[in-house]
């Protein structure tokens, strides 16, 4: 599987403060691939680099093998970018701003049409193609936005909080968007989030603090590393959870034990197993991998 974005010892600083320092990831292609950190780890500083809308002070970036410095225009061709804050024109219609950008990447005519007809039907706003975008509600918009993103076919997506705000029906409509394009189009998607959940879908993790990179891995791989598992046992007293000797808490009709790993909670199964009548085992949460990286709660984007 080759790489589609090559991140290596990156580094760019504002005055003193150091945003980015000596940063390096690979990101492959077809992956879902999930940047995370509070606000000011320096997410938004890498992703602005990556469009090259912001040069760095050192190391390299490749985007699908070409430098970004050597090709800079190959490069924005093949990337779609959908911005936390929406970059649509509220006073034109919905089919005049997509119009217009397609028409900056020559998409003119009939193949403006037949995209626009093809976007509308996947992200499900073909009624909307005569409304002024400031007469559209955030999920509405945000479709746009993403349809925007994806007129000129890139094989890079990138996503930077793309779901905050959003109604549960659009960004249900979102992810079965990214699923397709992923499946048929083999569709690089670059996330940043503060949804731990969405993070939890993602073929690869790296999380950022202070400008580096303090984490990586697969999801599965991260809870394995950072946190424990969790076995919730159902229907039995109190005085027969304390026998495990574990951590627990009280929870609703149950006892939440904390294991180290699953072999643990297997071994405590095979000990006691008049205890485990009815439980279920489940791994640590994305939360809890971030909390216990950084030390902080991703929470908005903001540190609590």
């Amino acid at each position: 599987m080759n790489n589609m974005i090559e991140i290596t010892h990156m580094s760019k600083s504002f005055g003193e403060v150091a945003a980015v320092q000596d940063l390096s990831f690979r990101v492959r292609e077809g992956e879902l691939f999930a940047f995370l950190g509070i606000n000011g780890a320096g997410k938004s500083t890498t992703i602005n680099i990556i469009c090259g809308q912001l040069s760095k002070d050192a190391g390299t970036v490749r985007i699908g093998g070409i430098d970004l410095d050597e090709e800079p225009d190959y490069v924005k061709r093949n990337l779609g970018v959908v911005f936390q804050n929406s970059v649509l024109d509220k006073e034109l219609s919905v089919r005049d701003n997509l119009e217009s950008r397609a028409a900056l990447y020559g998409i003119r005519g009939k193949e403006f049409r037949e995209r626009l007809l093809g976007l509308a039907e996947l992200l499900e706003f073909e009624n909307l193609l005569k409304r002024t975008v400031g007469k559209l509600s955030g999920g509405q918009r945000r479709r746009i936005d993403i349809a925007r993103a994806l007129l000129h076919r890139p094989r890079i997506l990138i996503l930077d909080e793309p779901t905050t705000g959003l109604d549960p029906q659009t960004r249900s409509i979102l992810w079965r968007v990214i699923g397709e394009l992923r499946k048929k189009e083999k569709m690089t998607v670059f996330l940043t989030t503060h949804y731990m959940e969405e993070a939890a879908d993602a073929d690869y993790v790296v999380i950022l603090d202070r400008g580096k990179l303090i984490a990586e891995g697969t999801p599965l791989t991260m809870k394995n590393t950072y946190t424990g598992d969790f076995i919730t046992i159902y229907g039995v007293e109190e005085a027969k959870i304390q026998k495990l000797g574990a951590p627990y808490e009280v929870i609703r009709d149950a006892y939440r034990v904390e294991v180290p790993n699953t072999a643990a909670a297997t071994d405590l199964i095979l000990k006691y197993p008049e205890i485990f009548q009815d439980y279920e085992i489940t791994k640590g949460k994305m939360d809890d991998v971030f909390l216990a990286v950084t030390g902080k709660k991703l929470m908005g984007g903001t540190e609590k």
